[in-house]
């Protein structure tokens, strides 16, 4: 077996040190989840999401995962109304995309959307949320434009 010099092998120790505590903190980061409602004709659907409310929770997102369970989303709330654009950079999982007016009533839904895509998605309208739920779940559900969707970050009409 080769030998390293003492000052690369303190350098490697190091990142494998500093991988491992990154790695291990990841981990240990308990997600949390609020209930959210969507409202659609007659049914309600309950969801536990997770709301991104700072600029580094939305830039990262559901990047890098590989699963999300059915009654999952997470929420995107970006603090004023503006038109919105989304991308699938590093997201492997194919979303639906709900976009939400500050009222809860769901302005467009962009289903499907494509895995590791850089292509944007527009919300098309001013907005203050997304939603992103998996894949064929608004088609699923019956979920469409003028549904309204239940949590604290939207006021009632």
């Amino acid at each position: 077996m080769a030998r390293l010099a003492p000052a690369l092998r303190g350098s490697r120790l190091v990142a494998v040190l500093v991988f491992v505590f990154v790695s291990a903190a990841a981990i240990a980061q308990p997600q949390k989840f609020e209930p959210l409602t969507i409202v659609s004709g007659t049914a309600r659907h309950a969801f536990q999401v997770e709301v991104m409310r700072e600029e580094a929770d939305r830039a990262q997102g559901l990047m890098y995962r590989r699963s999300l369970a059915p009654d999952r989303g997470m929420l995107f709330d970006f603090g004023r109304v503006e038109p919105v654009s989304m991308w699938m950079k590093n997201t492997y999982l194919s979303l639906d995309m709900l976009f939400i007016r500050p009222d809860g009533s769901i302005a467009r839904v962009a289903s499907d959307t494509e895995p590791l895509s850089t292509r944007t998605i527009s919300s098309g309208e001013p907005v203050n949320g997304v939603l992103e739920v998996a894949a064929g779940t608004a088609a699923r559900l019956g979920i469409k434009a003028g549904d309204r969707v239940e949590h604290p970050m939207f006021r009632k009409r």
